[in-house]
């Protein structure tokens, strides 16, 4: 019987390590930007086209590379940042692994042209599919140049499931500010379709995520400052009203490199406890400074997975640093934080020795000792004076607020009670709104004919970056829906008109509701883009709860609602209408 076992070819072994590395374009402009970060780079330039499917470019003015190294660079498991198994827990810079250019090697073209500040000459090479086909001397810069083009060209089934350009390019902006947040002090310039995106020059951090969120973010920064013998903690955390019910503005950092944490996560929102509407995610941008061989970033290729020693310490310290900072800020009611400086929060190691403290008593202590018996107050009683005087009046109906039974009641401005054969029918107006709002959308573009009111003064959106790849994702939809929204470019969209059954009244707001509801919604499958934006717009546009209704609008609520396909459940599957049988009502009041 022959021998079944082999050893993969290196180009295969390549692919399959591709498939960890590089899962889209995005993923190749981390692995090359932070390349670019490590190679002591003071400006980087990044060039997208066509979201990366066609061309990748980052140019860099760092170290650059001799002719041996640039040929090296792209062997598996090359690196120029750890020599033994114990560097790996004494990492500082960004990419370590050695497989992230032999992975793009093996399923796109590459060309690199890079040269030493000392050197006459440069190196240029190419490489496709693994296979070298160009290695030659070239006058070119110090630093190094990338151009990765037609990515997966050799897989048609993994760039078959690339998404649109709008959405791969969003994860793109999404791993550039992960880069640039890091390092605020390096110029970066993102540039798609000959399109300039960002121009972000040395500055701060808080004018780094000015740079990268909009002016707007200024306004709700608040400043985060903790320092203690386990890790350093520093950057901001946003203000509880401008907090958001989807991600997007959530960031930590550990020695300048991203990284996720669910459980870091739960500490910053239970720091914001009691202020913070329970569906809503607020904004941080937290950096960790600890010694390196008290974390483990060796855990995932992806290198956004990191595993801290101890863990619970730092979740209460995250905790304790995120309420000073609300409490110094008096976003909530706390104690006076107005000392100077920052908090000192003592850790407790496994070397310190644990002394219960002495508690001294007195058992024949009598707090009550010498004290005048009570003696009861022979005084009229103060109930009776006159300020008292009237008090009936806090009992009368006013005349304006007489109760009136009509044949539907609104109930804490919220729902509408109407009396049925069998009980009595409990209406979530906020919900059936929704329901009615939705079909009625969805109808519309099936039959091609959408209801727009055109706005007498068209409004200009400013949105960040990432925001406004949705917006673009989703106009083509939208247009179907009866929204006259159009591209102005540099970020911005014009709003001209709405559906007819919406509000046009904060045009602006609306959209960037729409926005976060479309990308919270991004998740679910078998549910087409259409279905999502009419939820969206739906879900944004429906009236409020707190809003008093009219006899009238409550009637014509219920028939609308009792006309559409569902009326039981709203767009996102959530109850619409109970009924509470008599039976049921008969059960409460029985003797």
């Amino acid at each position: 019987m022959s021998d079944i076992i082999h050893v993969l070819s290196e180009a295969v072994a390549n692919q399959i390590a591709a498939g960890e590395v590089i899962q889209r374009p995005a993923s190749v402009v981390k692995e090359l930007m932070e390349n670019a970060v490590d190679a002591g780079a003071s400006a980087i330039k990044v060039v997208i086209k066509d979201a990366g499917k066609t061309l990748i470019q980052v140019v860099d003015n760092g170290c650059g590379m001799s002719e041996v190294d640039a040929t090296v660079c792209f062997e598996r498991h090359a690196t120029s940042k750890i020599k033994s198994a114990k560097d790996l827990f004494a990492i500082q810079t960004c990419g370590f692994r050695g497989e992230a250019l032999a992975s793009m090697a093996a399923v796109a073209e590459v060309s690199v042209k890079t040269r030493r500040p000392g050197d006459e000459l440069g190196t240029h090479i190419r490489v496709a599919g693994s296979r070298f086909e160009l290695q030659e001397p070239v006058q070119t810069p110090p630093g190094t140049n990338f151009q990765v083009k037609n990515l997966f060209f050799n897989i048609p089934a993994r760039r078959k499931f690339l998404k649109s350009d709008h959405t791969e390019f969003r994860h793109i902006i999404n791993e550039f500010n992960h880069v640039v947040l890091t390092h605020p002090d390096v110029g970066f310039t993102l540039i798609h379709n000959q399109t300039e995106i960002f121009q972000l020059p040395p500055s701060n951090l808080r004018q780094r995520i000015i740079g990268v969120l909009g002016k707007a973010v200024n306004s709700y920064l608040i400043p985060l400052e903790t320092e203690t013998t386990l890790i350093k903690i520093s950057g901001f955390i946003g203000k509880p009203e401008h907090a958001k019910k989807t991600y997007g503005e959530q960031f930590f950092f550990v020695n300048n490199r991203f990284i996720r944490h669910p459980y870091f996560h739960k500490a910053v929102i239970n720091g914001y406890d009691q202020i913070l509407a329970p569906d809503h995610i607020p904004s941080y941008f937290i950096f960790f400074e600890t010694d390196p061989s008290k974390i483990d970033v060796n855990i995932h290729p992806s290198k956004t997975e990191v595993k801290f020693e101890d863990e619970r310490s730092i979740w209460q310290i995250i905790l304790a640093s995120v309420r000073e900072a609300i409490g110094r800020n008096n976003l909530s009611p706390s104690l006076d934080f107005s000392k100077e400086g920052v908090i000192d929060i003592p850790v407790l190691t496994k070397d310190v020795e644990v002394k219960v403290p002495d508690i001294n008593t007195n058992p024949g202590y009598n707090p009550f000792e010498g004290e005048n018996s009570y003696e009861r107050d022979k005084k009229a009683t103060p109930y009776l004076d006159d300020r008292f005087e009237g008090w009936e009046q806090l009992f009368e109906p006013a005349s304006n607020t007489a109760v009136t039974i009509n044949r539907n009641l609104q109930v804490k401005n919220k729902y509408i009670l109407s009396p049925v054969k069998s009980g009595v029918m409990v209406i979530d107006q906020k919900r059936a709104h929704e329901r009615i709002l939705y079909e009625r959308m969805l109808a519309a573009q099936e039959k091609q004919q959408p209801l727009a009111q055109q706005s007498l003064f068209p409004e200009t959106i400013s949105l960040n970056a990432a925001d406004y790849q949705v917006c673009l994702e989703m106009l083509g939809d939208l247009e179907k829906l009866g929204f006259d929204i159009r591209d102005f470019g540099n970020n911005c969209v014009v709003v001209h008109g709405f559906p007819t059954d919406m509000n046009s009244t904060s045009a602006g707001q609306k959209l960037e509701m729409m926005v976060e509801q479309f990308k919270s919604l991004q998740g679910e499958i078998n549910v087409g883009d259409p279905e999502r934006i009419a939820r969206a717009a739906a879900q944004t546009s429906a009236i409020n709860y707190g809003k008093q209704l009219s006899d009238l609008e409550m009637q014509q609520l219920i028939d609308q609602l009792f006309a559409c396909n569902n009326p039981n459940y709203s767009p996102s599957g959530k109850l619409i209408v109970k009924i509470l049988e008599l039976e049921e009502l008969d059960n409460h009041f029985k003797e």
